[in-house]
């Protein structure tokens, strides 16, 4: 009698705690591999990268891609449906770290307003892709958001036809594309079935030391000794505009940097400073 007082006990505890914390979203989402050459994506869909903040919607509460509550107000979110949906806060080309900006403030508030969510995927609907993401399209023919839009999709013809679009999203600006395999379905990790698509290839290191600027960087920054993930240690000194020379990131900071292969020592080839990432931690 007394272990089942207690297990009852336990159990009206935790229902107390779920009702008072909500739903957290912890589960690990499904994430892009680089593309190469060697992969036959003639028939995948294909859509722009947008360079923005990975959202998660549980059908009730917005969560980071690391399972941070956001705070968006309830004109973002009113139009959204009662199922989880995945996507991008996005703001524009070029406007990354005032997305950032804004979703990382505590109280809701209208800079949201400013923003979309642009949906990639439903990663709880039944099947492959194709069948996922129009469960959410049929939402939204039926639910019109002005915050809220699924991503068109654009079956790949060849590899000429990726390269065109590629070429095409990068003169306007964008970063890259995400191909995916129809009849992929959600698995969480690193997937084949998902891949990114850029000219370059880019990463995230941390700032370790700073190296003085000589001749027309005297007085400010020359370059950055950052480390890798992998413990990889190298200088970064171009890609920096004049305001960032002289108000560089900070020791401890993480970046994120452009490259085109590998030496093999592990060195990136041809690094170029791309922005901070203030999202780290989001």
């Amino acid at each position: 009698m007394l272990y089942a007082n207690l297990g009852k006990t336990v159990c009206l505890l935790l229902c107390c705690l779920f009702m008072l914390l909500g739903p957290i979203h912890a589960a690990e989402p499904m994430l892009p591999k680089v593309y190469s050459e060697q992969v036959d994506i003639c028939g995948w869909l294909m859509s722009e990268k947008l360079d923005g903040v990975r959202g998660y919607w549980d059908g009730r509460q917005m969560f980071s891609k690391n399972g941070h509550l956001l705070n968006p107000p309830h004109e973002f979110i009113r139009d959204l449906p009662n199922f989880p949906l995945e996507g991008e806060l996005w703001g524009g080309r070029g406007t990354f770290g005032q997305t950032v900006s804004i979703i990382k403030r505590i109280q809701p508030h209208d800079g949201w307003l400013q923003l979309k969510f642009a949906i990639f995927d439903v990663p709880d609907a039944f099947g492959g892709f194709t069948q996922r993401i129009k469960t959410a399209q049929d939402w939204f023919d039926a639910h019109h958001s002005i915050y809220a839009y699924v991503i068109a999709q654009i079956p790949t013809q060849s590899k000429d036809h990726l390269q065109q679009e590629l070429q095409r999203v990068e003169r306007l600006g964008g970063e890259g594309l995400i191909v995916r395999r129809g009849d992929a379905l959600y698995a969480a990790g690193r997937s084949m079935e998902i891949l990114k698509v850029k000219s370059y290839q880019d990463a995230e290191a941390k700032v370790v030391a700073y190296f003085p600027g000589k001749g027309r960087n005297t007085g400010r920054l020359g370059s950055l000794l950052v480390v890798l993930e992998d413990g990889t240690r190298f200088k970064l000194g171009s890609g920096f505009s004049d305001e960032e020379r002289k108000h560089p990131p900070r020791i401890g900071e993480a970046i994120t940097f452009r490259f085109y292969g590998k030496y093999p020592s592990g060195i990136p080839k041809f690094p170029s400073f791309i922005r901070l990432r203030p999202d780290q931690g989001l």
